[in-house]
């Protein structure tokens, strides 16, 4: 890492190259280098963060079945302050930190160097493509309840692959075409919810909230239910240089947000447990449309199905494109091949796109209980990553320019951490061995995929190039310096 120092306190870094060449842009600010006046406004962005993060109750059923009401209840209110809430800060003030594409890749990277930042990348871009599997798979279990044809075989298997195509081109045709659809799915996904709490008045009880088997609770399933329906916070970090003044709009979106998964997730919940007998078994993905017959009729069935399969259109799209953005934000800053760097003509990640939804076809064979537990073990490697990060620049750069921080201390981000710290090691001990073995195959995969692609960058077998416009960084601390290539 080279260095100049200018003046009495303040070092500017010097960008160098992908993996160790003179061109390396360590801690960055300022906009993306494309120049595209169809940036996303505050209100597409509330309803990508909404469907990153949720897209409504639909996949929240199994909270019940491992838990019972109560509990499922509680932890919906509880989950978002211990983990939820902490997430969004830290996405909030990084993100405006480093507004450009790519998100935790660069925070990583311009705190622990850029090998640590490629392992971010690659845990959380493999994360999100087995997160966005799931979306065939609940669309089309919500249709088999009237559909059987959907159960198995060569239709599921053809559905699954047009979805996936469909919502592919989607993403193609641009971001804001992308963000727009989501405000419309979001709208017309959560509505059948608020006619069926109406609906439900008359037959509420609420002493089935209070519902409690202390003695048989899968624990396991409990917490990855809740732990896959309210993460992903930060995955609209990789997006952020397409967003209109996102120093300004990010942490804004990010708390309107919040509310809104909150509140998708809590009314469904007193809807469904409050007014239908208990039978715990029969609480797993789909069963909501079930509810939906029961206490509205075909009627009301047959909306909350097309609900779910828009929802499940809206969290795919949103979800593809966070990854292939954070795979063009990582070409951008040499750590992959440039070609991940090529533009669409309407100006979305073309080899981005198309490298994620080859994953998602090839993973989408998997269980939906499968998906989500692999997806949350690698998801939480990413996010210690992530709050080391955090913390690391909090100490080594205070005065960093931060135009949105959290009002508190380094001590203070530190004692925030620890409860979702905790949660992350609860999460991974209760991972069963096959998805741990598997998980730790594909991470054990990404220390060799780094320097494997630093060996074919030095023999010229692919091309490498870090964008001209990637803005340097200047930070006033005489004291700390990091080297982002360490």
């Amino acid at each position: 890492m080279k260095l100049r120092t200018t003046g009495s306190s303040t070092t500017t870094f010097i960008p160098m190259g992908h993996y160790g060449s003179p061109e390396y842009h360590g801690l960055g600010e300022g906009a993306p280098r494309v120049d595209n006046s169809h940036k996303v406004s505050i209100i597409p962005l509330v309803f990508l963060i909404f469907y990153e993060v949720s897209g409504g109750p639909f996949g929240i059923e199994d909270s019940v079945q491992a838990a019972g009401p109560l509990l499922a209840i509680l932890g919906f209110l509880v989950f978002p302050l211990i983990w939820s809430i902490p997430e969004a800060l830290i996405t909030a003030e990084l993100g405006t930190m480093f507004p450009e594409n790519g998100g935790y890749v660069v925070w990583v990277s311009s705190s622990l160097g850029p090998f640590w930042g490629f392992q971010q990348g690659w845990m959380k871009w493999l994360s999100g493509v087995i997160d966005n599997a799931l979306y065939p798979v609940l669309f089309l279990d919500y249709l088999k309840a009237s559909y059987h044809i959907f159960e198995g075989g060569l239709p599921r298997t053809l559905a699954v692959l047009i979805l996936t195509v469909a919502l592919t081109y989607m993403n193609y045709r641009g971001l804001t075409i992308v963000g727009w659809v989501a405000v419309f799915l979001g709208v017309f996904s959560i509505l059948p919810f608020i006619v069926m709490g109406f609906v439900s008045i008359p037959k509420l009880k609420p002493s089935r909230w209070l519902v409690v088997d202390s003695h048989n609770i899968d624990w396991n399933l409990y917490l990855n239910t809740l732990f896959w329906n309210l993460n992903y916070w930060d995955s609209i970090s990789t997006l952020v240089g397409e967003v209109q003044n996102p120093k300004r709009t990010l942490p804004k979106a990010l708390f309107y947000a919040l509310i809104l998964v909150v509140a998708a997730y809590l009314f469904p919940l007193l809807t469904g447990t409050g007014a239908i007998p208990l039978e715990r078994e029969l609480w797993e993905d789909g069963y909501f449309s079930t509810i939906a017959m029961i206490l509205g009729g075909s009627w009301l069935r047959s909306w909350l199905q097309g609900a779910s399969a828009l929802s499940n259109m809206g969290m795919f799209v949103a979800e593809m494109s966070s990854d292939s953005y954070q795979l063009l934000g990582m070409a951008e800053r040499g750590m992959l091949p440039a070609f991940f760097s090529k533009r669409s003509r309407y100006g979305t990640p073309l080899v981005g796109i198309l490298f994620s939804a080859s994953g998602v076809i090839l993973l989408s064979w998997m269980s939906f209980q499968e998906i989500v537990a692999a997806e949350n073990f690698l998801y939480c490697f990413g996010m210690l990553l992530e709050f080391i990060a955090f913390i690391r620049l909090r100490i080594t750069h205070p005065t960093a320019p931060r135009p949105y921080k959290i009002p508190v201390s380094t001590t203070g981000a530190i004692l925030m951490l620890i409860p979702p710290t905790v949660l992350i090691c609860v999460v991974l001990a209760f991972a069963s061995l096959k998805v741990m073995i598997v998980s730790l195959v594909a991470v054990c995969f990404g220390f060799l995929l780094q320097p494997s692609l630093k060996y074919v960058d030095k023999r010229q077998w692919l091309r490498f190039s870090v964008s001209p416009d990637l803005p340097d960084f200047t930070v006033t601390d005489d004291e700390n310096i990091i080297d982002p290539m360490m």
